[in-house]
């Protein structure tokens, strides 16, 4: 992002200037070497040429008006500059500008309206992409994004893995797709996936820290873009492809993508299949009478997937308009969904369900996803006048997950929602650019079945957002304001008749009923208006360095399962009530009091060095919440399911009948201040051409300002990469620490540290016109038994043990 003055070179350049165009800027950009640096791209800032180098370094940007001009410059395995000109009548050239070396991967984030890279942003982003991506690439996101700094997964089982930023995950982290909401329910509960494939993807940007300027208030936490190329932005044809099979689960995987087009048209294609059986554990089981011992495993975590997108993009002279459809199918199992005792490392033969039953194993559960999505994508840019561009994103998503048991559905999950974001991006003034935003989502979200835990409810909200930056000097400034109305509705909700008691009182309550013995229906009509603001520095205080800061206050409307669950939610082990409801004298009642909103108050620091064979990013923050919403332990129980099922018999007669055995402990949405504050660092040393040795770790705490801990908060983690690339091979290792948790949550138990190692290699050739990679990667090469403490399933689902994947991919 550096800022650079041009004064003697560019008075210079302006009195040999004869044969340049009028209103240009001609020149060559050169790395600090004085080589020229091909391929670069030279945008003006505030309008919309962009310009790419020659293999001489050579650019030439016309059409420009008389008085001040900015130009930013972007190259591969260089920092990103911006230079300022006085641009006289006549015009420059014979410019000279130089881009420092990057040992830091400086890639633009497509998530910002600015398309800045995030080496230029006030907040902490990071971006994994390219050969790094599918490397890394696993069957869910959480797992995939689980080393970036500052992120973390809430690993349940490798089946539906989401990601955690600093602490915080649900619904206040955000998942997009292209820039568009996911659209599944993944945010209400840990074994629901996210219905995103990572094998597509050309890029996955993490914004750590609040988001909601541009995606509302369900982006306080952060916000994980999955970007790919289903709407093309040009029609140059090439092909991306990928095999892998691993050994810890039998997973076999294809995929590939293509993008070509003729003329003003351009096509996208990609699919991909994914299975795998459930997968194995560090250990051995306890070996059955006349069985040798085999390895452990975590039952009913197979899974298989499959997936298509289509899309099309009609190329402008100002733009493009484009289309696409997508088609995700999903059946995974859904692990530690039992009625009774559950042994980690029972069952032998994936399907022999006969076993499992007789060593009581737990019952077999998956779910079965299904998405269509329909997404509009459109740039339309101005030469001329006060708008300079009009960016269009349209988005249409029909989700649907059921819950099967004993081969009969027991919940179905359908989620139908809508979005559309419309943004206007105005010409510099006053050396300001920036623009408005206008933002629509509605979502129909419906839980049907023995565990819907959360009733039907429409959620619609409309926003008006702004957002601004300027340079002054080495300074860019970045200021923005938003401002939502948030509707929630729900009808003919019942309050539901439950039977609550202590293990050592036995007290009981039963709820509210009404004369026919049945819980009173009510309607439900929420609003909100929940606004944030936001002001931005970046400094460039030297040559290769930058400090940021962030100041940010943001609010979010609680969503519906935080207010209107009520309900077993096998997936936390918990009878979860919302926040709609008050416990009085062992009772549930209808709470009268207001809900109120989550506030957030934020503040980001951080410190760039980004040029040389040295790099890091420090980054701090302190995050205070009001009203925060959360689980809290009541201490009572409840029933996990009611009278119309029968109780079954113990798996061995001769065992007696557990009392509790059907029980969960109630859980009831409340609002507490927290206080959230934490450090990250990332330290990268190009040793020589070919060794780079990264380091890095963060570190989160996450207090109740009325004293204790708030539950399953990341532990310290630290990791080191050694990484070496010279002609056609690639290979690396990496150490990675998790320390003991202990700063734990009321009733929740401390998490032991461990250490996973892994390391991959991979060798490229070309075949023809493709590039074709083969590797070998390996996780957890010490077979250590770890065991994450973000999870809900941390007492049944450990990390899987040493896996070894072979894979080939390729390109043109």
């Amino acid at each position: 992002m550096y800022r650079k003055t041009i004064i003697a070179s560019v008075v210079a350049a302006s009195f040999f200037a004869s044969q340049a165009m009028a209103e240009s800027i001609s020149g060559v950009i050169t790395d600090e070497n004085g080589k020229p640096v091909a391929r670069a791209e030279v945008t003006v800032v505030g309008e919309n040429q962009r310009v790419v180098t020659d293999e001489q370094g050579r650019f030439t940007v016309s059409s420009l008006r008389p008085g001040e001009a900015e130009l930013h410059v972007e190259a591969r395995r260089f920092g990103h500059r911006n230079f300022h000109f006085s641009v006289p009548e006549q015009g420059l050239t014979d410019v000279s500008l130089t881009l420092l070396s990057s040992t830091i991967e400086v890639i633009d984030v497509t998530a910002s309206p600015f398309h800045a890279s995030a080496t230029e942003s006030s907040l902490p982003v990071s971006v994994l992409a390219g050969d790094a991506l599918k490397m890394r690439q696993a069957s869910t996101l959480g797992d995939t994004l689980k080393n970036e700094v500052g992120v973390h997964s809430n690993f349940y089982g490798n089946v539906a893995s989401s990601p955690i930023i600093r602490g915080l995950d649900g619904p206040r982290v955000l998942i997009t797709q292209n820039g568009l909401d996911a659209g599944d329910a993944s945010r209400i509960g840990p074994d629901h996936s996210v219905a995103s494939e990572t094998s597509t993807a050309t890029q996955i940007e993490v914004l750590r820290g609040p988001a909601t300027l541009f995606y509302g208030s369900g982006a306080i936490g952060g916000v994980v873009n999955v970007v790919d190329e289903r709407i093309p932005t040009n029609n140059t044809t090439r092909a991306e492809w990928m095999l892998q099979g691993d050994s810890v689960s039998d997973e076999r995987l294809a995929s590939g993508s293509l993008v070509t087009g003729v003329d003003n048209l351009a096509v996208y294609v990609d699919g991909f299949w994914r299975d795998n059986d459930s997968y194995n554990i560090p250990g051995f089981a306890e070996a059955q009478p006349d069985e040798d011992a085999v390895k452990g495993r975590v039952d009913n975590t197979a899974a298989t997937a499959k997936g298509f997108t289509v899309g099309g993009s009609l190329l402008l002279d100002d733009g493009f308009i484009g289309v696409s459809y997508g088609r995700l199918d999903r059946e995974y199992g859904i692990p530690g969904h039992s009625h009774g005792g559950h042994d980690e490392h029972a069952g032998h033969d994936h399907g022999d369900h006969d076993e499992h039953e007789e060593h009581g194993a737990e019952e077999e559960v998956y779910a079965d996803l299904s998405q269509n999505r329909l997404q509009l994508l459109s740039e339309l840019n101005s030469a001329t006048g006060f708008i300079r561009s009009v960016n269009t994103k349209l988005a249409f998503t029909d989700y649907q997950h059921s819950e099967i048991e004993g081969g009969e559905i027991g919940t179905t999950f359908k989620n139908r929602s809508h979005e559309a974001r419309l943004e206007i991006l105005h010409r510099t003034v006053l050396d300001w650019r920036g623009g408005f935003s206008l933002h629509y989502k509605f979502s129909d979200f419906e839980a049907l079945g023995e565990e819907a835990f959360t009733p039907p409810s429409e959620t619609e909200m409309l926003a008006l957002g702004w957002v601004e930056e300027r340079h002054i000097d080495n300074w860019l400034l970045q200021l923005g304001a938003r401002i939502e109305r948030v509707s929630l509705n729900a009808s003919n909700l019942t309050l539901p008749e439950i039977t609550l008691h202590g293990h050592t009182e036995h007290e009981e309550a039963h709820g509210h009923e009404d004369e026919a013995g049945h819980g009173a229906l009510f309607d439900i009509k929420q609003n909100f208006t929940p606004y944030s603001l936001s002001a931005g520095a970046v400094w460039d205080f030297t040559e290769g360095y930058n400090l940021g800061v962030s100041v940010s206050h943001s609010q979010r409307a609680p969503s519906a399962a935080e207010l209107l669950s009520f309900g077993p939610h096998i997936s936390t082990a918990s009878y979860e009530v919302g926040a709609l409801f008050v416990l009085e004298d062992n009772e549930f009642a209808i709470s009268n009091r207001s809900i109120k909103l989550e506030k957030s108050n934020n503040l980001d620091l951080t410190l760039r060095k980004f040029s040389g064979n040295t790099g890091f990013v420090l980054n701090a923050f302190y995050n205070r919440i009001d009203n925060y919403y959360y689980l809290q332990n009541t201490g009572l129980f409840a029933e996990a399911h009611h009278e119309e099922e029968h109780e079954e018999a113990p798996a061995n007669p001769a065992e007696p009948m557990d009392e509790h055995a059907d029980e969960l402990p109630v859980y009831l949405f409340g609002a507490a201040d927290v206080t959230l504050h934490g450090l990250e660092a990332q330290y990268v040393w190009q040793v020589n051409d070919p060794f780079k040795l990264t380091l890095q770790g963060d570190y989160v705490r996450a207090r109740l300002q009325g004293g204790g801990d708030l539950p399953r908060t990341p532990p310290l983690r630290m990791a080191a990469e050694l990484a070496y690339e010279q002609d056609a091979i690639s290979a690396d290792i990496r150490t990675t620490r998790y320390f003991k948790q202990d700063k734990v949550a009321e009733m929740e138990q401390a998490t032991a540290g461990y250490t996973l190692i892994d390391a991959s290699v991979s060798y490229r050739f070309d075949v023809g016109m493709q590039e074709l990679t083969v590797y070998l990667k390996g996780q957890n090469l010490t077979d250590e038994e770890a065991r994450v403490h973000t999870s809900f399933l941390k007492d049944k689902a450990p990390l899987p043990g040493r896996s070894l994947a072979l894979g080939v991919r390729g390109r043109f």
